[in-house]
């Protein structure tokens, strides 16, 4: 019997990634919540996190990643169509951040626009570029994921403090070329029914923010971790099974699992429900810790340029974040 393995429509031209200089250890967590070192690292794996310097915002840090894709794809931001921007920390509430990555590139007056869905923001970007390049609507799309979490977290929550971080990560894409690489399948879900899980409940228009809600910190991230692990486990590891079948393709043809990076301990679960070997997982939480939207876009980075993932090897990716929303994407890279 002949599987009909997916011919991709839109390939990764290029990627790229920024991280702020500054690194903020656990020990300095530890001085200023009721934590442990040990206790971070065992339950979520985070060893230290970049966090951006006073004045540096979103915008620029995924204006930094975009030019690294840019370049590494070989094209000129005279070449793009499109800037797709995932982040749930813009600039502004208005406009979308999307815009002033634009203008920090220098780009043409091509749509730019934010998508928010959380830590699965990357995969959603990526799926409706691909849309539009499958459409022959655009032929070369930025794609960014981009948050600044270290200022969305109440600094004196134990909950989360410790756990998020920094940093942006950025894909060009294009049309394939015919040779099999590219994005084979990708499957984006949400369940409104779980968004008190993971939220900011301030500063929208159901909690406008005044002086009472903002002492209340009613502005920052509010997780209920347990709940949110065990949902997170389960979807990742079904929907990654759903998006490697609507690829047409077996286990044994997956190279890389390159997840988003919430928890070590997560990892592990995904790892051994995929029946994958966590050799296979693409991680870097020790070092910049939860980067959002961000995530994915970074660690794929990362392996594309120390040679780990090669060309013509296929990539899983998946993620989970507020929503809740969750995707996960088969890529031949």
């Amino acid at each position: 019997m002949t599987r009909e393995i997916r011919i991709p429509s839109t390939r990764i031209l290029g990627t790229g990634r920024y991280v702020p200089e500054k690194v903020v250890s656990n020990a300095e967590i530890e001085a200023r919540v009721p934590t442990t070192d040990g206790w971070i690292r065992q339950h979520a794996g985070v060893e230290r996190r970049h966090v951006a310097a006073p004045g540096e915002v979103t915008s620029d840090m995924a204006a930094a990643a975009g030019r690294a894709a840019i370049e590494a794809a070989g094209l000129t931001v005279a070449d793009l169509d499109m800037i797709i921007l995932a982040t749930t920390t813009g600039d502004t509430p208005m406009p979308a951040t999307a815009v002033h990555v634009q203008q920090k590139l220098g780009a043409d007056l091509i749509p730019s626009f934010d998508i928010n869905a959380s830590f699965a923001g990357f995969l959603f970007a990526l799926t409706v570029a691909d849309q539009f390049i499958a459409a022959g609507t655009c032929k070369t799309i930025l794609v960014i994921g981009a948050d600044l979490l270290s200022r969305s977290v109440d600094p004196d929550d134990r909950t989360t403090a410790a756990l998020f971080g920094d940093g942006a990560g950025a894909v060009v894409l294009g049309p394939s070329s015919g040779d099999g690489r590219g994005i084979l399948s990708s499957k984006i879900h949400a369940d409104g029914t779980l968004a008190h899980l993971l939220q900011t409940p301030g500063g929208g228009s159901a909690e406008p923010m005044n002086a009472e809600r903002i002492a209340a910190r009613r502005n920052t991230i509010r997780m209920q971790g347990p709940e949110l692990f065990a949902i997170t486990v389960r979807h990742l590891t079904s929907y990654s099974m759903q998006a490697l079948k609507a690829a047409g393709l077996t286990s044994a043809e997956l190279d890389w699992v390159v997840p988003h990076q919430a928890n070590r301990n997560i990892v592990e679960k995904i790892s051994q429900r995929l029946g994958y070997s966590r050799k296979k997982f693409v991680e870097n939480l020790a070092e910049y810790g939860n980067t959002g939207a961000a995530s994915i876009p970074i660690a794929l980075d990362e392996a594309v340029r120390d040679g780990r993932i090669q060309p013509g090897q296929t990539a899983l990716l998946c993620a989970l974040g507020a929503g809740l929303a969750w995707g996960a994407a088969i890529v031949r890279m």
